[in-house]
């Protein structure tokens, strides 16, 4: 059985975000091969890739920029989630508890339309499924707890996409992975893996540097401090 596809009609979706869950029906899998593999004995996960609308702006993506507490992905932007509970259904129930837990929306207003392919964080020891949705009537969103959330922040995808906003990051220890500049925050990581899946199949994606490669901490100061190339 599929472990990835829509979960609605695509028919009844917007005219942007249709196409995006069509494509999760036949993705090419061997572009999801730069993420590890689920494991044995690693622990289920979701995160929710809540996608929204302003007449602004068009398409954005919610995101929240974690506590700084010393931990795996403390101080790092990710997308909400985190790991299962017993009493969860499946990876959507996952993926919007927590994320009402960390940004407190309003999930009457979110509607879970795709699942992407489980993928393996080696760091953590999880297997996270991403969660595609559409927010339909957006809510105020929140750090809710101080202890787990510095920020939320909704970014669009013509900002994502900039070619001005893309680049590589390396750290000494020899990671080297892609990385998206938002205003003070910094996406690199699986987050920003994610991201660029999700760009390519969205069709959103164009031409940027790769070959624009930033030393990771002083892309992370850089941004922190509001500096943007």
């Amino acid at each position: 059985m599929s472990t990835h596809g829509p979960l609605v009609d695509p028919e009844g979706l917007p005219d942007w975000l249709a196409p995006v869950v069509a494509a999760t029906e036949d993705l090419d899998l061997g572009l999801w091969k730069r993420f590890a593999a689920p494991g044995p004995g690693s622990r289920d996960a979701a995160v929710l890739m809540l996608l929204g609308e302003t007449a602004e702006h068009g398409p954005d993506l919610l995101f929240q920029l974690r506590a700084d507490t010393g931990g795996n992905h403390s101080g790092q932007v990710a997308f909400p989630g985190g790991g299962a509970e017993p009493e969860d259904a499946g990876p959507v129930d996952t993926a919007v508890r927590e994320a009402v837990e960390e940004t407190g929306l309003d999930p009457a207003g979110v509607r879970p339309v795709a699942l992407l392919p489980r993928l393996h964080v080696p760091v953590s020891g999880f297997d996270v499924t991403p969660v595609l949705a559409h927010w339909v009537r957006p809510s105020p969103v929140r750090a809710v707890s101080a202890a787990e959330t510095q920020a939320v922040a909704r970014i669009p995808i013509s900002h994502l996409a900039d070619p001005a906003n893309r680049f590589r990051v390396a750290h000494r220890g020899g990671y080297v992975g892609p990385a998206f500049a938002a205003p003070g925050m910094l996406i690199w990581g699986f987050t920003a893996g994610l991201l660029t899946m999700l760009l390519a199949v969205g069709g959103w994606e164009q031409p940027w540097d790769a070959g624009d490669v930033r030393d990771l901490d002083a892309a992370w100061r850089g941004v922190g401090a509001g500096v943007q190339s």
